[in-house]
């Protein structure tokens, strides 16, 4: 089997599998140790022909797909690949390049570069702030937090890259009482702790309250480390971030945004007024793989203060080949050194989409998270909790005798097993409730009202 022959049917079950994207069950139902036998076993002894390997995967693990790319899941934030995107996704793989620096890849380097200038001008940043391609949210919230932990402390006279944690000054940390999940876990990676921080609460939608945020750093005697988001996670409600950086900068603090979907909102003429503010932080995370629809892994740091980044990522070897200023090295902005060239997928998912095309895909989105909604409000005991600002959806189903929880649940699981469409579940102010985001490219209103029907035929089950 020639090497062209293989890439040939590769690239022709990959086609058929696109083709019947629509059509097909978007979650599995596959019992893992079934899965596990099947693609598992003795390891093979003897080399089997690559044809066979890649034949028998595909066939093998398509009872453990889940279909993310179609245009029917709406659980978690996930979007779908483009078709741009994913093509210059196989370029990279074919390319193989390994996007650390210039000398090992010229066109890995300057592709980033090119997306740095693009991104901040879409997102309404400073065309001066750095940028990290990652490999999604948490790792960009990690690398924001790293940075604004050298700047904080290096203000307090201590080098946090060389003398460590142990006996440095005082860093407070302060988060939303609904920050994201990775918001903690990469204050956890920076041995800043999970428990240590100070929560503040939020209004009814999700947002940070300003007024509680003031008094908070007003009992802080050292400059804090402060999270907001762009887009909850839940109601995909966003923090006041323009009543929020000047209380912390004025403390002297350092402000976080996450704005991991919510940030795209920046590229639509009607949804800019959401992100309002977002030019005055700090620190900025966003996703790729979420609403830009780039295959994963892929995700965006933006730091305002170029030292702080570099100084917490930057790694140097002697081996190394230092790049001639002002040549971009990627390895400075991201906690990795070998890694996959993200940025070519990102590059052609920008070009192919332009600005309107963006633009239309982010407020398209909205849309349909409206039109779910009033499809869903109209059934018996539905009710929508949050005001659906973006792409976001929370619905509860209540019941007789408190049930509601129960209820909700159960048409959660209903749906799941249906296979219409997918969505999840989450806890959000006490009660249990179904989350739908609507993020992908290819959803169209056929799709939402194919799906809320399917809801709403569960929920009757239910009862």
């Amino acid at each position: 089997m020639t090497n062209r022959k293989l890439l040939e049917r590769t690239c022709e079950i990959a086609t058929e599998y696109l083709a019947g994207v629509r059509e097909l069950r978007v979650g599995s139902t596959v019992d893992y140790d079934v899965l596990l036998r099947s693609m598992g076993g003795p390891f093979p002894s003897a080399p089997q022909d690559a044809l066979e390997v890649i034949e028998s995967l595909a066939e093998r693990a398509r009872p453990g797909l889940v279909t993310t790319p179609g245009p029917r899941h709406f659980g978690f934030v996930i979007g779908g690949a483009l078709p741009a995107a994913l093509a210059a996704d196989w370029l990279a793989s074919t390319w193989d390049q390994n996007a650390f620096s210039f000398v090992l890849s010229p066109a890995a380097t300057v592709v980033e570069e090119v997306a740095r200038q693009w991104l901040t001008e879409l997102l309404g940043l400073s065309s001066e702030m750095t940028m990290g391609v990652v490999t999604g949210g948490t790792m960009g919230n990690f690398t924001a937090l790293a940075a604004a932990r050298h700047a904080l402390l290096d203000r307090a006279g201590w080098n946090v890259e060389e003398q460590g944690l142990f006996g440095a000054p005082e860093l407070p940390v302060v988060t939303s009482e609904e920050s994201h999940i990775t918001i903690f876990a990469s204050l956890q990676m920076l041995g800043m702790g999970r428990a240590r921080v100070t929560r503040v609460p939020t209004d009814d939608q999700g947002r940070m309250r300003p007024d509680v945020l003031l008094a908070a750093l007003s009992g802080i005697k050292a400059p804090a480390l402060v999270c907001a988001q762009a887009g909850n996670v839940n109601t995909g409600a966003f923090d006041p971030i323009a009543e929020i950086a000047p209380i912390v900068h004025k403390a002297g603090g350092w402000l976080h945004v996450d704005g991991a979907f919510g940030a795209w909102a920046a590229a639509s003429p009607r949804l800019r007024s959401l992100t309002t503010g977002l030019a005055l932080a700090d620190s900025v995370s966003v996703d790729g793989h979420k609403w830009l629809n780039v295959p994963y892994d892929c995700g965006f740091v933006f730091v305002r203060d170029r030292e702080a980044h570099r100084s917490a990522m930057t790694l140097e070897a002697s081996y190394y080949a230092p790049a001639p200023s002002p040549v971009r090295a990627n390895h400075n902005w991201v906690p990795e050194a070998s890694r996959r060239a993200r940025g070519f997928a990102v590059y052609a998912a920008l070009r192919s989409l332009g600005r309107d095309g963006l633009a239309e895909l982010i407020e398209r989105c909205a849309r349909l998270a409206a039109r779910m909604a009033e499809r869903l409000s109209r059934g018996p005991n539905v009710r929508i909790l949050n005001d659906v600002v973006l792409n976001q959806v929370l619905v509860r189903f209540e019941g007789a005798g408190g049930r509601a929880d129960a209820r909700t649940a159960g048409v959660i699981r209903r749906v799941q097993d249906d296979g219409t469409c997918w969505v999840g579940g989450a806890t959000w102010h006490g009660m249990h409730v179904m989350r739908v985001s609507v993020s992908n490219w290819s959803t169209a209103e056929s799709d939402i009202d194919l799906s809320a029907e399917a809801i709403l035929r569960c929920a009757v089950l239910e009862d």
